[in-house]
């Protein structure tokens, strides 16, 4: 007979702010008290920007406006909180002046975008983006902590997967090359160097956004940037026949906190942390990503994030093999490269604070096989306390309460020692409001390798929700290990899968 469910509730974790200041919400916390950790190099935002002359305009008047105060677009909501000013949040100043601007050409943007070929298309307009930025990284030496590449709508609307460029504006390529040819090019390169230059746009991903961050990882100069659509710093200036913006992004407080807060976190400095750390603890989330380039199905890349308790993230990037399975969505590493994966974790670590974690805790949206398991115990000591855990969102199970809200974020349903189900999303009675509009789902967490208690695991798994730096939002659906996971291995997937990538703080890839 199985043991009876248990309903528990976590508390919502707690935010270490400047002054060591602790509060619930980011928001309230970066307006009252300011950011954990201090600029060390001055009180100024290091920043470049690229785009077309109306999009520099268009951000020029936007850091006008972050640098003031924005009323928040329900004044007695605690949900939505009116944005201080760049450097009332965040204690450093946000210069109207860039350390480098830099302009592109819509004629330049045009001539690349709307080439029939779309690998092609899509390689040559991220060069436009891409090419001046390399440019100054190899030749100038002031400092850029963050590039803000600012697109318009036409280069988010044809840059990505499936997109299809109207007839009439259609450029036909100077040279035809198919697919398959170049991913033979790839396993068997040509003797000829321009059937590799031909070939080259074909080894990368259809998507503008992951390719230009992967890009501009590449070599020994990297750019951490912030890319951005001029809708969204100033949809009043786009008007469709109606006289109504073509786009309603997000308020301007709302986009103010998600911009700025990952502007600072993006230039090396941590607006929070957790107020309950454990110390020794360290949380990996694994990252799968099938090669769209390889002839072999079930090619994958592997990768890891690492995170700690204190917000640090790191990305690793792991060997490229048959890891695909016939299940979708499973992936599964061998002995070797599991080990190899979970070693450069471990080392990292131990090199960051002089010892071993003493508890490792590997986040996957799959099981693990015994195979793989093995690999990861032996990467790490025998000190080292290794939990593997499997988190998914879960539509399977519903709880409604006798109220006008739903189920409280932070309920947690026992369904046995190993077994539960966690509501991170729900009503929330610091915002009271609940900030979705369906009944909300759980995810659904098992301890599927080792030994850890489950509450312990899902306290864990709330605290992770509180992590996420892309944006000032009170908890996220997903902790941090697994939220990104996808982007990540779209990133880390998105060039050729030869390229030696060293691991990378996680700022590179949000």
């Amino acid at each position: 007979m199985s043991p009876p469910q248990k309903l528990e509730f976590i508390p919502e974790p707690k935010l270490i702010f400047g002054k060591g200041q602790v509060l619930e919400s980011p928001k309230d916390g970066l307006f009252l008290f300011g950011p954990l950790s201090a600029p060390a190099h001055g009180g100024s935002l290091r920043y470049g920007v690229v785009g077309t002359s109306a999009g520099l305009n268009h951000f020029r008047c936007w850091v006008e406006q972050v640098r003031g105060f924005i009323p928040a677009m329900v004044s007695d909501s605690a949900q939505h909180r009116p944005f201080p000013g760049f450097e009332a949040a965040f204690g450093l100043k946000f210069p109207t002046q860039a350390v480098r601007e830099i302009t592109v050409t819509d004629a330049n943007i045009n001539s690349a975008l709307y080439i029939a070929d779309r690998h092609q298309a899509i390689y040559k307009v991220v060069d436009v983006f891409a090419d001046p930025i390399r440019r100054y990284l190899a030749q100038e030496e002031a400092l850029v902590d963050v590039w803000f590449i600012v697109i318009p709508d036409r280069v988010h609307e044809f840059g990505r997967p499936q997109s299809v460029v109207p007839k009439s504006l259609r450029i036909e390529p100077q040279r035809d090359i198919n697919k398959k040819l170049a991913k033979n090019l790839l396993s068997e390169p040509s003797l000829f160097p321009e059937d590799a230059t031909a070939a080259t746009p074909y080894y990368y991903e259809l998507n503008f956004h992951n390719q230009l961050k992967a890009r501009l990882l590449e070599g020994s100069h990297r750019a951490v940037v912030q890319i951005v659509r001029e809708t969204t710093l100033a949809p009043q200036a786009f008007l469709n026949a109606r006289n109504e913006p073509v786009r309603k992004p997000q308020d301007p407080a709302t986009v103010a906190w998600n911009l700025c807060t990952t502007a600072y976190f993006k230039t090396g400095l941590r607006p929070w942390r957790l107020a309950d750390v454990r110390p020794g603890v360290c949380y990996i989330g694994l990252v799968f990503k099938q090669l769209e380039t390889s002839q072999d199905e079930s090619a994958a890349c592997c990768g890891a994030q690492m995170f700690l308790n204190s917000g640090d993230g790191m990305v690793f990037r792991g060997a490229v093999g048959p890891w695909r399975t016939g299940r979708k969505g499973e992936y599964h590493l061998q002995h070797d490269s599991a080990q190899q994966l979970i070693t450069m974790v471990v080392d990292a670590y131990k090199d960051s604070h002089g010892t071993y974690p003493t508890e490792l805790f590997i986040h996957g949206k799959t099981y693990f096989n015994s195979d793989e398991w093995e690999g990861f115990q032996a990467a790490v000591p025998s000190e080292t306390n290794l939990v593997g855990v499997r988190i998914r969102q879960a539509s399977s199970i519903k709880l409604f309460r006798f109220e006008r809200h739903p189920i409280l974020r932070g309920t947690a349903l026992c369904q046995s020692e190993r077994t539960g189900y966690l509501w991170t999303k729900g009503y929330i009675p610091y915002l009271k409001t609940y900030p979705g509009r369906e009944t909300p789902n759980p995810l659904r967490i098992d301890i599927v390798r080792g030994e850890a208690s489950l509450m312990r695991v899902m306290r864990d798994v709330m605290s992770l929700t509180k992590l996420n730096f892309n944006a000032c939002i009170y908890g996220d659906g997903e902790p941090v290990t697994l939220r990104f996971a996808d982007s990540v291995g779209e990133i880390l997937t998105a060039g050729p899968p030869n390229r030696d990538q060293p691991p990378l703080p996680f700022k590179h890839y949000i």
